[in-house]
């Protein structure tokens, strides 16, 4: 089993059965930047139990993952990664956290399991969060693929 790579927009994932949508956001609560932009403009209920959590407080913290139900089959994983928005210092240190993504994935593959799902999602902890591919995909392979989860990686168009 291996990582299927598509072009297209992993808002609208393909196949049937349950699907998981992963995305990465950030510790702060801020939401409005990147892939979230897409994730709103086709479903309003991540944003708004994503604002509440961070809001409350309650284990909103680098490595933990909200699980939202969008559609009767489709969940949207706000997986927090990302250490503030900003770049950081002189070293211009990125906000992407790989060792919080990698945590993210392991409860993501272990709901995935749960609900019988494929999992979805654009190049997570690429984007604004500042991270390479070289280091998410062998998370993906290790926390995912080797777990026998069938994970779609989507490039936009």
């Amino acid at each position: 089993m291996e990582i299927k790579y598509l072009k297209g927009d992993a808002t609208q994932p393909i196949g049937n059965g349950n699907k998981v949508i992963v995305h990465v956001c950030n510790d702060i609560g801020a939401w409005g930047r990147g892939f979230v932009v897409a994730v709103s403009r086709r479903w309003k209920e991540p944003e708004k139990k994503f604002r509440a959590w961070a809001q409350s407080g309650e284990k909103f913290e680098l490595g933990e993952v909200q699980f939202v139900q969008v559609e009767p089959t489709i969940w949207v994983a706000n997986l927090i990664g990302q250490h503030d928005i900003k770049r950081k210092g002189n070293n211009d240190v990125t906000p992407v956290r790989y060792g919080a993504i990698r945590q993210g994935l392991n409860k993501v593959s272990t709901f995935a399991k749960e609900v019988n799902a494929t999992v979805h999602m654009p190049r997570i902890g690429c984007g604004l969060s500042g991270g390479t591919w070289d280091q998410i995909e062998p998370m993906i392979l290790n926390e995912l693929i080797e777990q026998r989860i069938e994970t779609y990686v989507y490039d936009f168009d």
